[in-house]
């Protein structure tokens, strides 16, 4: 019993940390001369990538983080920290050009901007590498239990751990893709708990969280690009007969390749399915509570105490339920996306007889 309460007040601490990190990034950007919060640029500063990491209820402070960038002179490396107050460093700015809005640019003898080449550790990047980090972590730490105690179960986060890793192998992969299940279960599993990791971490306003990992589409376009590299090297020949000559009427083939086409199509649409659904979802969740907790400074800016105060109750006790919510939707995101790579990938080793009794 001691211990159930112990873990409730800790994640009702983690949930407050998360709403009042909201609220502090609003406040923030809502110390404006009119007086007024601009939503749009505070959605977007949020949710958009930076070459700091922002100190929590404090966000004109940030952590530095290495830019390296390859200008027109050759090498530069410094830390953000030259820069991220407006300052030019080494003939380097972050600009606040209409064109290159928030990124890092080279002045030149002219006064132009030029985009360099830019290979920094950015607070996304920073984020990738800390999550995946924590994966391994994690699984070293299981394996350190079983090399030690056995097939003994473990108890705490490593039996919940355990629990998930068992749940998405044993009721999901296995079911799926049988026989082939020991191969590809290395890169689901992994897949699974990085877009885990990722999407926990992105509901964490303190360092190292607060990263929007997978609300970011060329993170998800990777992974969606991994399953798809996976599942067509793993076709069989069966498996790209159905793309290129499939089993329909030959007037669906040939002279006009209607289903042929269909088909070839249908080998980009699957990956792309999986690329907006993650990065729509994990999106949305982050937006929803940030548009909440600014309605407290809109309404405050623009009515009354009262209205302000009941605004402020209402959208605190909604962003918080939202981010519950998300917590729900974090584990669904990464469970749908290793289901459905475990499907798509299990229809490309189809074999030859498992066609024909179909």
């Amino acid at each position: 019993m001691k211990s159930k309460i112990i873990t409730a007040v800790v994640a009702l601490v983690i949930v407050v940390l998360m709403g009042m990190g909201y609220q502090s990034a609003a406040h923030h950007h809502g110390h404006e001369p009119a007086g007024e919060v601009n939503v749009k640029d505070l959605i977007f500063d949020h949710l958009g990538d930076a070459y700091g990491w922002e100190v929590p209820f404090n966000h004109s402070v940030r952590i530095p983080l290495p830019i390296i960038v390859w200008g027109q002179d050759g090498l530069h490396c410094f830390m953000s920290s030259r820069v991220t107050g407006g300052e030019t460093y080494e003939g380097f700015k972050i600009s606040t050009s209409e064109e290159h809005h928030g990124k890092l640019v080279q002045v030149l003898d002219d006064g132009s901007e030029y985009r360099p080449w830019d290979f920094s550790i950015t607070k996304n990047v920073a984020g990738l590498f800390i999550s995946a980090a924590i994966v391994v972590l994690m699984m070293m730490s299981l394996k350190r239990w079983y090399v030690r105690n056995g097939m003994k179960a473990p108890r705490g986060f490593k039996g919940a751990l355990e629990l998930v890793f068992d749940f998405v192998y044993t009721d999901t992969i296995r079911p799926i893709m049988g026989k082939h299940a020991p191969k590809y279960a290395p890169y689901l599993l992994t897949a699974f708990f990085f877009i885990l990791t990722m999407n926990l971490l992105g509901l964490i306003v303190i360092f190292p969280g607060g990263a929007n990992l997978t609300g970011n589409i060329a993170v998800t376009f990777v992974l969606a690009l991994l399953t798809f590299i996976i599942t067509n090297l793993s076709g069989t020949r069966e498996y790209w007969k159905e793309i290129f000559w499939p089993d329909v009427p030959l007037m669906l083939k040939c002279p006009a390749p209607i289903m042929p086409l269909v088909e070839v199509l249908g080998l980009f649409t699957k990956p792309m399915a999986l690329m907006i659904r993650l990065f729509a979802n994990m999106m949305s969740g982050h937006m929803v509570v940030i548009v909440l907790v600014s309605l407290i400074f809109i309404f405050s800016t623009q009515f009354s105490v009262g209205v302000g105060a009941f605004t402020t109750i209402f959208s605190m006790a909604f962003s918080l339920f939202m981010l519950l919510l998300d917590i729900l939707i974090s584990f669904i995101q990464a469970y749908v996306f290793t289901l459905l790579s475990t499907i798509f990938i299990s229809m490309a080793i189809v074999e030859p007889h498992a066609h024909e009794a179909k």
